[in-house]
């Protein structure tokens, strides 16, 4: 027969496991992920999270799965033990109780990570098909103006080239014309020069000529002057 004293040490020596027990469901509950992901995301930060993710939840399988087989081996360790009466098959019982409800908790979480997982997969390829779609599009308004740029800066190109052509023949013919019209004033100013030359020449040919008559009207004068007794040189002004 057990005395009451082993029955009470039985149980204290319970009372740590229960705690365990007890610290793993809350731990459970409180490891409850948000995984609302925005759609927006970048694809190199959607991978990241996947991979983190997949670590946190190998991370917590771990966790669990130990804490399964520990319980497990305290379990049998127990059950060697010689118990007389029902509370072996009680104490087993909870144990088996335990492990199983631990199961079902690995389990349930399990399947809520595989789902997030799917959710999060189906999230990512339609957040890809749809940006996918966008950069079609945007390379197809990209090409579309592309091409009428490069039909736009021809036609500009040659314009600008025609202009400039223009430009150069003008330049040549006004070239043309200038040349022409600086001969032309040198000519101009050719004949201009000669015909100024000969009037001063027959200008100053008319001052000796009328110079030379003057002096020759003074000799006369005087000759005349000197043949007439009755005149005198007051008759006639003083010579120049």
């Amino acid at each position: 027969m057990f005395s009451a004293k082993p029955s009470t040490s039985r149980k204290r020596r319970a009372e740590p496991e229960l705690a365990d027990l007890d610290q793993a469901k809350r731990s459970a509950k409180d490891l409850d992920l948000d995984f609302d992901l925005d759609l927006d995301l970048s694809r190199s930060a959607i991978e990241s999270l996947m991979v983190e993710f997949a670590a946190t939840s190998k991370a917590l399988c771990r966790r669990f799965s130990k804490s399964e087989t520990r319980l497990r081996r305290m379990a049998r360790r127990r059950t060697r033990r010689p118990f007389r009466g029902d509370f072996r098959k009680i104490l087993f019982e909870n144990w088996n109780f335990v492990a199983a409800e631990i199961k079902s908790m690995i389990d349930e979480l399990k399947s809520k990570f595989e789902k997030d997982r799917q959710n999060l997969a189906k999230a990512l390829s339609k957040s890809s098909k749809e940006f996918e779609n966008s950069l079609k599009n945007e390379t197809v308004k990209f090409q579309s103006f592309y091409q009428n740029f490069s039909k736009e800066k021809a036609t500009h190109l040659q314009a600008l080239k025609d202009t400039i052509s223009k430009f150069e023949e003008e330049k040549e013919r006004l070239f043309t014309r200038y040349e022409q019209l600086r001969k032309k004033e040198k000519s101009v100013i050719s004949e201009h020069e000669k015909a100024c030359a000969d009037k001063i020449a027959q200008l100053e040919d008319s001052l000796r000529n009328k110079t030379k008559d003057e002096k020759t009207f003074s000799i006369l004068r005087k000759t005349l002057g000197s043949f007439l007794n009755n005149g005198s040189d007051e008759d006639f002004p003083p010579d120049d």
